[in-house]
């Protein structure tokens, strides 16, 4: 907008009871009756509308932005550029919400929270005249400048500015990469700045959903890296001579060996940030650079999630829920690592929680918190594994067991003989579809009939990403994408095939890529399930000494949809793409 801003909006009542309608935010018989108690009350419509529920913070602000001819922009969830950001100094954003948050060729766009704030204007004014800003300006609402502000102390510029506050006191390329300089070290490490730095880096992961952290030396630097909705992403560069310190500070928190660089460590620590309790996994590994360190991200106190909300859907669902609710036996979750098995195992176990039964989960480590249920941690450093804990967990009369992974033969048995003697068992194991759990099995030295006996369902997962809700649009495909989809949904089970439409009446849509999705187009992740029962049939193949192969086969012939059918399912809701299938479920 250019020229000055002062005095170019008015503050009209009646213009902004009109936009309600306009926008159909509300109906003009609610406008009306809240007129009516406005003058009644002596608040405002506004006021009065938001207190009853009607009308929401972001919505009065649409309309606002219609009465003064502002285009009205959402920054909730927005990542903005440090440098867009900083052409409005921090002190104004905060003083007199103000932010500026995109640059469209040379016109910079700025968002204000109360365009009709005459302080505000002219602060804006102040500094678009010193600098020679071309500026174009929107309507936002506090929430989003709230946002917005938080990001000023962005992690790159957060970590960089700290480790050079650290430099002023401690001379840290000064300590030998093989710890010889114990004392040096130790006072690096407990350096106020060294912390905050690892501090910076831990809650922007926590504070973008990121599920893993990867801090990576190379020979002239360090590259930290977030894995976000399962890819990982380039997220700060440190220099090099930073990574002893920042190496070591991270052991002091997992208790590990700061002396010991010359094989890999595993441990765990916890901290509480964003408001959220959070455990990280640390795992430390040797490299020719030096040691790299990934840590996952566990959030205790994440929402649980029912088997629906995970993506479980139609005849996969349902074989599921039977197979859950037998009053004994062994349901066995699929997948490679990072596949989201411990999610389904919690979303099952929070279907069978109930007062009159006894649950008891071995688990490594524990990833929620679960109201009822008796969790336990093993700590196979003291020989508490998996074995010796399931043989510990039958002597507690439970009714359900949950342990976290099989991993060996000892295990395997154990799990089978309980699923035989009246308990139901949930469980993990690594394979890449469900019917090749069973010669997985057979492998640890579990006999077929047994498995034949004590086995309820096999379900295999992955994840996949999800269309970004912001910037979704509508897209055609093309003529490779049509015969795949074509080929996919002609192998399908007949009563599957019987509820689809005809191809061309899908609409598909992809992400355009936006701000709120860093670009990518997806935003979240959904599962994609195959879930195979042991029906007779299956036992049958099993008991003849079938391979996977075989099983897979029978399973489909008895109406099982396979995980890449499922993904197409989702792409046919618009939830995922047929890339994201594709790239998941190839052999």
């Amino acid at each position: 907008m250019p020229g000055t801003f002062i005095d170019t909006f008015t503050d009209s009542p009646t213009k902004f009871r009109e936009a309600l309608v306009e926008l159909k935010l509300l109906t003009a018989e609610q406008v009306e009756n809240l007129r009516v108690q406005s003058i009644n009350s002596g608040q405002t419509v506004e006021h009065l509308a938001q207190e009853m529920g009607l009308l929401s913070e972001e919505d009065a602000v649409k309309a606002w932005g219609k009465v003064m001819g502002l285009p009205y922009v959402d920054l909730r969830g927005v990542s903005v550029k440090r440098e867009i950001l900083q052409t409005v100094p921090e002190r104004v954003a905060k003083n007199y919400a103000v932010i500026s948050f995109e640059k469209v060729g040379k016109r910079y766009q700025i968002a204000m929270a109360d365009p009709r704030d005459v302080q505000a204007l002219e602060a804006l004014e102040f500094v678009t005249k010193k600098s020679g800003l071309l500026v174009d300006l929107h309507i936002t609402s506090h929430a989003s400048i709230k946002t917005a502000v938080e990001q000023y102390g962005s992690l790159s510029g957060e970590v960089n500015e700290v480790l050079k506050e650290s430099e002023k006191d401690v001379a840290i390329e000064d300590v030998d990469e093989d710890v010889d300089s114990a004392k040096k070290l130790e006072k690096i490490v407990s350096d106020a700045p060294i912390a905050k730095a690892i501090g910076a880096v831990l809650k922007y992961a926590v504070k973008t959903n990121a599920s893993d952290i990867h801090i990576e030396p190379t020979e002239n630097e360090i590259k930290v890296r977030y894995r976000l909705d399962g890819v990982l992403q380039n997220t700060l560069n440190l220099p090099r001579k930073a990574l002893p310190a920042l190496v070591s500070r991270i052991k002091i928190l997992s208790n590990l060996k700061i002396d010991e660089s010359r094989v890999p460590q595993d441990g765990r620590f916890s901290s509480k940030l964003q408001n959220r309790e959070i455990d990280f996994r640390v795992s430390t590994f040797p490299t020719v650079h030096g040691e790299k360190v990934v840590m996952r991200l566990l959030d205790k106190a994440a929402g649980l999630k029912s088997l629906e909300d995970i993506g479980v859907s139609g005849r996969g669902f349902d074989k599921m829920v039977v197979g859950l609710e037998k009053p004994y036996g062994m349901t066995l979750v699929t997948g490679p690592t990072g596949s989201g098995k411990s999610t389904t195992l919690y979303a099952s176990l929070s279907r069978l929680n109930d007062v009159g039964v006894n649950i008891v989960t071995l688990e490594d480590p524990v990833e929620y918190s679960l109201d009822g249920v008796n969790q336990s941690q093993i700590n196979p450093q003291i020989g508490y594994s998996f074995a010796s804990g399931l043989r510990s967990i039958l002597r507690q009369d439970p009714d359900i067991v949950m342990v976290g992974e099989i991993r060996d033969q000892e295990t395997a048995d154990m799990a089978v003989n309980a699923a035989l003697t009246g308990h139901i068992v949930l469980s993990t194991l690594h394979t890449n579809d469900a019917a090749g759990a069973l010669p997985r099995m057979v492998d640890m030295g579990v006999e077929p009939f047994l498995l034949a006996s004590s086995i309820n369902t096999l379900v295999a997962q992955r994840l996949t990403r999800r269309i970004c809700e912001y910037c979704k649009k509508p897209m055609s495909l093309n003529k490779n994408e049509k015969e795949t989809i074509e080929e996919i949904i002609s192998q399908m089970p007949k009563e599957v095939r019987a509820k689809l439409k005809p191809l061309k009446e899908y609409s598909f849509v992809k992400g355009a890529g936006c701000d709120r999705c860093g670009g990518s187009g997806y935003k979240g992740r959904i599962g994609i399930f195959e879930v195979l029962p042991m029906s007779d049939g299956v036992k049958e193949v099993l008991l003849a000494n079938g391979s996977g192969d075989n099983i897979a086969d029978k399973a489909i012939e008895e109406g099982m949809v396979t995980m890449q059918m499922d993904g197409v399912l989702k792409v046919l809701a618009g939830q995922t793409t047929l890339e994201e299938v594709m790239l998941r479920t190839k052999e």
